[in-house]
């Protein structure tokens, strides 16, 4: 039986990464989308493709409140096509970026951050443990923001930081159950997050590659195809680890 993985905000950047690849191993995949129906329906499209089942549902990862709802759309689709109650892997993958100095971080920006990167990930997880089949896997992404420190991102490596702490207890907790969870920490990458800064603004491009060991920034596939390969039972044995994925930022 195949395995099914549900990656939220996995209509682009790393998220569609990790969903091709995942593909690519052999699972099937349920992902999440904030907003843009037509990119999800074009994953879709390129994951069935590949041979594989595939289904986008809506969510905003920041608002707690449509969890309840969500799940019982998840329920359904596993039901439905197939023909199972549980799913297997879980990627925390949904976020967006805000860059400001701490002096001029608003609490509208901060409470954002919060929501969507900790607050949401803490209770998608909880509303959704009763149906991760044990055994499962559940990957939070975290960020290279959190070991080094670029002046500007204090409030998104803060709570990134929290989400490796999460990553920690959620381990420790779901152990009984023989559910693995680790946090992963991708490096700058070239996508469209924080309005594409890392990709399109030359100087926190060239910011970034000076202080990376093999002397680029990243892009998507140096993350998706790593995610995924954790998702396998080669690596049933990684567990509570922060992974960094940044081709050696900072060293």
């Amino acid at each position: 039986m195949s395995k099914v993985s549900l990656v939220t905000g996995g209509s682009r950047g790393l998220g569609r990464s990790t969903v091709l690849n995942i593909a690519r191993h052999g699972g099937d995949v349920i992902f999440t989308y904030h907003s843009r129906a037509d990119e999800a329906q074009a994953v879709v499209t390129e994951l069935e493709s590949l041979g594989r089942k595939a289904i986008a549902l809506q969510l905003d990862t920041g608002s707690v409140a449509g969890f309840a709802a969500f799940a019982e759309q998840l329920r359904a689709a596993l039901r439905d096509t197939w023909q199972r109650d549980r799913f297997d892997h879980l990627v925390n993958n949904a976020g967006h970026g805000d860059y400001a100095p701490i002096a001029q971080t608003t609490e509208a920006q901060f409470d954002k951050l919060v929501d969507v990167h900790f607050k949401g990930v803490f209770f998608l997880t909880q509303t959704l443990l009763p149906l991760l089949a044990d055994g499962g896997r559940i990957v939070n992404l975290s960020s290279g923001l959190t070991r080094v420190c670029a002046p500007g991102w204090s409030a998104y490596a803060s709570v990134k930081g929290a989400i490796e702490v999460l990553t920690v207890y959620l381990a420790k907790e779901l152990g009984s159950r023989g559910i693995t969870v680790n946090a992963v920490a991708p490096g700058a990458i070239e996508t469209d997050f924080f309005g594409g800064a890392v990709r399109d603004t030359p100087e926190f491009n060239k910011f970034f590659a000076d202080i990376t060991a093999l002397g680029r920034v990243g892009v998507p596939d140096d993350i998706g195809p790593m995610i995924a390969s954790l998702l396998s039972d080669d690596n049933r044995w990684v567990n509570a680890q922060r992974i960094e994925v940044s081709g050696g930022q900072g060293i």
